[in-house]
C-alpha cells in the first residue's frame, strides 16, 4: 500500500466505525443503513474538508444501500467553471469504487470526457470547452510535469491508470507497463464520441489486502492516496488545491 501520512480526520481514532465489509466485492460500498461515523460518504468528505478547508461535493454511481463508485471535487473548481459550473462531469474529482468485475477496491483520481455526441436524454454530458479534460490531454506531453507525476505514482508508488472508454478502447498501464504519452494521447484522443470516457489514476485493493486491515486503516490509507494525487489534480484543474 502507498505510503500513508498522518491522518487527515478531524476525528479521534475511536470515533471512527467504518469497517473493512463495507467494501463488498459482490454488491458495492455499502453507504445505506449506517450511522455518520460508520459511513464513507461522510468520514471522508469531513477528511478532504478538514485538510484543504474548503467544501466539497460529494458525487455517486448506484442506489440503494449499495453504490458502485463514489467521487468528491472542491467545489470552488466547479464553481470557476463559466459554462459548467451547474454540472460536476468537468471536474477532476476523488473518487472510490468497487469494481465487483476485476474484484477490486480502487481508490485515486478521474477526470472525465463524457460524451462528444450525447445522447438526446443528456445534453449535459457533452465536452465543453471549459471541461478538466481539455487540460488533461494538453498536458501529456513526452516530457512535463504530468507524465513525470504519472510515472511518479505507478513505478514508485504501485498506482495505475486507465485511459479512454470503458466500453472499448481502452489502455491500461502499471509497473510492467509504466506510462507512455504517446499511448495515452492516443486512448485520450481516439476513445469513441458516442461513449463515456475518462481517465483514471488509483491505487488497486485487493479483497484480502482489505480484509486484513482495520476500517481506521481503510479511511487514513484513502486519505493518504487522495494526497499521493493531489499533485496531478492541481497539473488540471482551474483553481488549484
Amino acid at each position: 500500500m502507498a505510503a500513508r501520512s498522518p491522518t487527515f480526520l478531524p476525528l479521534p481514532k475511536a470515533a471512527i466505525a467504518f469497517r473493512p465489509e463495507f467494501l463488498d466485492f459482490e454488491r458495492g460500498i455499502r453507504v445505506g443503513n449506517l450511522e455518520d461515523n460508520e459511513r464513507i460518504t461522510r468520514l471522508l468528505k469531513t477528511g478532504l474538508e478538514h485538510r484543504f478547508q474548503q467544501p466539497f461535493v460529494t458525487e455517486r454511481w448506484g442506489r440503494g444501500v449499495y453504490w458502485q463508485w463514489i467521487g468528491y471535487l472542491p467545489r470552488a473548481n466547479r464553481t470557476a467553471k463559466p459554462l459548467s459550473s451547474h454540472v460536476s462531469f468537468g471536474c477532476a474529482k476523488y473518487f472510490v469504487t468497487v469494481d465487483t468485475e476485476e474484484k477490486l477496491f480502487k481508490c485515486g483520481m478521474q477526470v472525465e470526457r463524457g460524451y462528444l455526441d450525447p445522447p438526446d436524454d443528456y445534453p449535459d454530458c457533452r465536452l465543453r470547452p471549459d471541461w478538466d479534460w481539455n487540460r488533461l490531454v494538453a498536458s501529456i506531453r513526452r516530457a512535463g510535469p504530468m507524465l513525470e507525476e504519472m510515472r511518479r505514482l505507478v513505478v514508485n508508488e504501485g498506482f495505475m491508470i486507465f485511459a479512454g472508454s470503458w466500453e472499448s478502447g481502452s489502455v491500461a498501464f502499471s509497473r510492467a507497463r509504466p506510462p507512455d504519452a504517446a499511448a495515452l494521447r492516443k486512448a485520450l484522443r481516439t476513445a469513441p464520441g458516442d461513449h463515456w470516457a475518462g481517465l483514471q489514476i488509483y491505487y488497486p485493493m485487493r479483497r484480502n489486502e482489505v480484509r486484513g486491515t482495520t476500517g481506521v486503516d481503510l479511511i487514513e490509507s484513502m486519505l493518504a492516496i487522495f494526497g499521493e494525487v493531489t499533485p496531478a489534480m492541481n497539473l488540471v484543474m482551474q483553481v488549484e488545491l
